[in-house]
């Protein structure tokens, strides 16, 4: 092998274990800090390791990828619970608000919610004040932000966010107008219309939650039969 492919295919090497690294790093920050921005976590995780090398820094996916393993191998115990109440309470808020047709999205839909989670809703309304209205006339303080969401790769929009808290839970709600409930903005992911899911969706996911449980539980009494 000649020496400058020889020398190619190491750097090569060297990058994807970089990657690597940095995702499961990346994946450490959002676990145990709470971290939510992808883009944040990767740049942070890549100082924390002295790694400047763009090319080293892993996408979206492969950080999600690596927070799936790290929860699997290391939250095991605490995770799955933790993701069944926040979409208990999911299900719970979107009866409440179903005037506004919500829908369920991020980790808590994905799959990947912890500690750190917020419920996540879009709620729908060509008057954003009337959501805000609705959560106060039931006593429901809300906090006011805005967040820029893409549509396409040209086309961004600012939309209303609710922030409160209920149950000991946090919850965040981009409020749309309703001709948004036919096209959903893109994720931070994969950069495809971001995942949706209705109150029955959600409900369907309970379900298949709870009857996995069910044979998890199952399985464990037969080995120690």
């Amino acid at each position: 092998m000649a020496r400058g492919e020889h020398h190619r295919i190491h750097a090569h090497d060297r990058q994807q274990r970089n990657r690597l690294r940095v995702a499961q790093e990346a994946a450490r920050l959002m676990s145990e800090h709470g971290i939510r921005d992808f883009h944040h976590a990767k740049l942070k995780a890549a100082e924390r390791l002295g790694i400047h090398d763009a090319q080293a820094l892993p996408r979206n996916q492969e950080i999600e990828q690596a927070l799936r393993e790290r929860q699997r191998l290391f939250d095991a115990d605490s995770q799955p619970q933790q993701l069944k109440a926040r979409r208990e309470a999911a299900l719970e808020a979107m009866r409440f608000l179903a005037r506004f047709d919500p829908r369920l999205v991020g980790p808590v839909l994905e799959g990947t919610a912890d500690e750190h989670s917020a419920v996540c809703l879009h709620v729908f309304s060509d008057d954003p004040d009337a959501v805000t209205l609705f959560l106060r006339e039931h006593g429901v303080p809300a906090e006011l932000q805005t967040r820029r969401l893409r549509l396409s790769r040209e086309e961004q929009v600012d939309y209303p966010v609710l922030l409160f808290a209920a149950d000991n839970l946090p919850f965040d709600l981009t409020v749309m107008p309703r001709d948004a409930l036919r096209q959903a903005p893109l994720d931070r992911i994969e950069e495809k219309p971001m995942r949706r899911a209705s109150l029955a969706v959600v409900e369907d996911l309970l379900l298949e939650g709870n009857e996995a449980g069910d044979e998890f539980e199952r399985m464990l009494a037969a080995v120690r039969r």
